[in-house]
This record gives structure tokens, sequence and C-alpha cells, in this order.
């Protein structure tokens, strides 16, 4: 009888994740954010909630709030591209807002 190989614990951890992970489009729009708006504007702005296909993202100040809402058309179009063939509804618009300190 044949040992199989054991697998990488990173494929294991990132199937297990995969299935953890909530279904709710928040949660999918946050694991394209980073790749869809790009690193300089994921390290000023997160989204945070969502309600009827609005996307709401907090952002580190005015200033980047007033910018993201200038490219909001431009960044709803790279995430509904992102989230292309999977499951839910796409993002309908984003709301851009001050992050209140924790």
């Amino acid at each position: 009888m044949r040992r199989r190989r054991p697998r990488p614990l990173g494929d294991a951890l990132e199937a297990f994740t995969a299935q953890a992970r909530p279904q709710t489009l928040l949660a999918r729009v946050q694991g394209v954010w980073d790749e869809a708006v790009g690193p300089t504007v994921a390290a000023e702005a997160q989204p945070r909630a969502e309600s009827s296909g609005t996307v709401f993202v907090d952002c580190a100040s005015a200033v980047w709030a007033q910018e993201l809402e200038l490219l909001g058309p431009d960044l709803v179009e790279r995430l509904n591209g992102a989230l292309e063939g999977r499951d839910g509804g796409p993002v309908a618009a984003l709301r851009f807002r001050i992050a209140r300190p924790h």
C-alpha cells in the first residue's frame, strides 16, 4: 500500500477558509478589494458595510473620500469585473465616508 504525500498546509488552509468565509456581497467585495482597487487605494480605504448592493467604504480622510467618490464608477466596474463568475449580484454603487476612530 502506497502512502500519499502530505498536502501543503497552505493549500489545506486556503480550502478551509474559502468554505468558512461568509457568502455575502460585502465578504466577496472584501476578498477582491485589494486586487481590484490597487495597493495605494486599499491602504487608505476599506469596504465596511453593504446594503441593497451599495457598498460603504471607510476612508482614511475626507480628501480620500472625495477623490474616491470621483473614481466611484470606475471602481464599481473594476469590482464587478473581479467578482464576475462568483455567486451573487454585482455592486450597484459605492459610498465613501470618513472612517471613525476605533
